[in-house]
């Protein structure tokens, strides 16, 4: 809660207000689960590169059961999913 974080002084007041213009609205993972798909092959595109690693792949059961999961930590949490995964 950025407005808590900025009466206890652990924010910028001036920052809060410059970003307070700009309201977006993003939906958890858990309820956009078409993009599952897309950034879990997005993700493991980068790792790829990143580990040094042949083309790594995600299987059709490995994509559907990304999907199924409700991802409580949102997109780091499929993020690094997928990395302890590669590594």
């Amino acid at each position: 809660d950025l407005e808590e974080a900025v009466g206890r002084g652990a924010f910028r007041e001036d920052l809060y207000y410059r970003l307070s213009a700009f309201v977006v609205y993003l939906p958890p993972l858990r309820e956009r689960s078409d993009d599952i798909t897309l950034l879990a092959r997005h993700f493991v595109s980068l790792l790829t590169g990143r580990l040094r690693r042949p083309e790594l792949q995600l299987s059709a059961d490995a994509l559907a059961l990304l999907q199924r999961y409700s991802w409580p930590g949102n997109v780091r949490q499929l993020r690094n999913a997928l990395e302890r995964a590669a590594v």
